[in-house]
């Protein structure tokens, strides 16, 4: 278990690394970046945020987005709460560590209500400390380099996204969802301002994943 959790701590890393070079090619700060990792914590929310924003988006829409895409960490702290029975200081660090990968993990070990507990915290804590030190190498690497367009950073946010996407597309459903909310981009992407288009396919994806779900 612990070595699952360490190699699960180890592929998200690597997201990291991109991370911390993306988002100093969008125009923030390695402390900036540094510090949404440590705060924010999320793969999803901190891709769409700087994204918004290296688009020209405003902060206000690259927020919301950010927000809209995290939201489910707060589905998944309602359903390991009686599972964990936290207490205390323990319950802020949990709810930081409340992420897909800790979650999955914490259910696939359920069996127990101690590999359960064992699983989530492995798994949370390899994830977050790998993630982190990804983003660092990454953001001093690309602070480093200088003009973001000669490696072709500037056009990575994409690519960063389809890699978080690529393995949640199981089946005909969730394709469903991502083309919906890809289309909404596409035709948007012309007529609104930036940031815009990014917030709506977030929308309409979370709408319709939660009408799809309630008729399942």
């Amino acid at each position: 278990m612990t070595t699952s959790a360490i190699g699960i701590g180890l592929a998200t890393g690597a997201y990291g690394l991109s991370f911390g070079a993306i988002s100093v090619a969008s125009g923030l700060s390695a402390l900036q970046t540094q510090t949404l990792s440590l705060l924010m914590f999320t793969g999803a929310s901190q891709f769409a945020l700087v994204g918004v924003l290296g688009a020209g988006g405003g902060a206000i829409a690259a927020v919301l987005t950010a927000w809209l895409l995290g939201a489910r960490n707060g589905l998944y702290a309602l359903h390991l709460a009686p599972t964990l029975n936290l207490r205390g200081l323990l319950k802020p660090v949990a709810a930081q560590l409340t992420i897909d990968e800790s979650t999955a993990m914490s259910i696939a070990h359920d069996h127990t209500t101690t590999h359960s507990r064992h699983a989530f915290w492995a798994t949370g804590i390899s994830v977050y400390l790998l993630w982190n030190i990804g983003t660092l190498l990454g953001a001093l690497g690309a602070s480093a380099i200088g003009d973001p367009a000669v490696f072709g950073l500037d056009a990575a946010i994409p690519a960063g996204f389809l890699a978080l996407l690529w393995p949640r597309l199981r089946d005909r459903t969730a394709w469903a969802i991502a083309a919906g909310g890809a289309t909404a981009a596409l035709v948007l992407t012309p007529l609104t301002r930036s940031g815009v288009p990014v917030l709506a396919s977030a929308l309409i994806a979370v709408f319709a994943g939660y009408r799809l779900r309630d008729r399942t």
